[in-house]
């Protein structure tokens, strides 16, 4: 468990916690509902369709959190609900990433009802948290080159662009920049 409960927006009862694979389905729901209200416009439903089921079904994400070389996070507040989740992987790398000590920020999610709130500050520093404690000393992940909001924020939490490399949603492959940010 990391304690969020300094973060001004989320004073209360809050908590970071590792995905358990009792969590699967509703994972594999939440992850597939915000990935669609990120990039739906964006893409067709025959592409969204394919990259959610995918990426997004019970029995991948069952797959992901008995992973060892995965984390899935979850915040949830005191009533259970979840406001964003993150997944880091130790074993990727990407163009502009040192092979040693890097983990990958692989899926970086927050509700959109709890957009600019907090929540995805407090979600970030669980997310590094978590990479230290796996020895990383670096974190980088992927963001679509058309998402400028969310590449403010990462370079507000530190993350720097070092390379590019390609993301297929369905049958799009669409290019996203890599960042890095180092830990320390």
């Amino acid at each position: 468990m990391i304690d969020v409960s300094s973060a001004p927006a989320l004073r209360g009862q809050y908590t970071l916690r590792d995905a358990g694979v009792a969590d699967a389905a509703q994972l594999a729901d939440f992850g597939a509902r915000t990935f669609r209200q990120t990039f739906a416009a964006d893409n067709t439903d025959e592409d969204m369709r394919a990259h959610l089921d995918a990426s997004f079904s019970p029995g991948t994400q069952r797959r992901e959190i008995e992973d060892p070389s995965i984390d899935s996070l979850m915040l949830v507040d005191d009533t259970g609900r979840w406001l964003g989740f993150a997944q880091l992987r130790t074993r990727s790398g990407a163009p502009g990433v040192p092979a040693a000590g890097s983990i990958e920020l692989w899926r970086f999610y927050v509700d959109q009802p709890w957009h600019g709130k907090g929540v995805a500050g407090a979600l970030m520093a669980g997310a590094k948290q978590r990479a230290v404690k796996r020895g990383g000393t670096s974190l980088w992940l992927g963001v679509w080159e058309r998402n400028a909001r969310a590449q403010a924020f990462y370079r507000k939490h530190g993350f720097e662009k070092v390379g590019r490399k390609t993301f297929v949603v369905g049958s799009d492959p669409q290019t996203d920049d890599v960042m890095l940010c180092r830990l320390p």
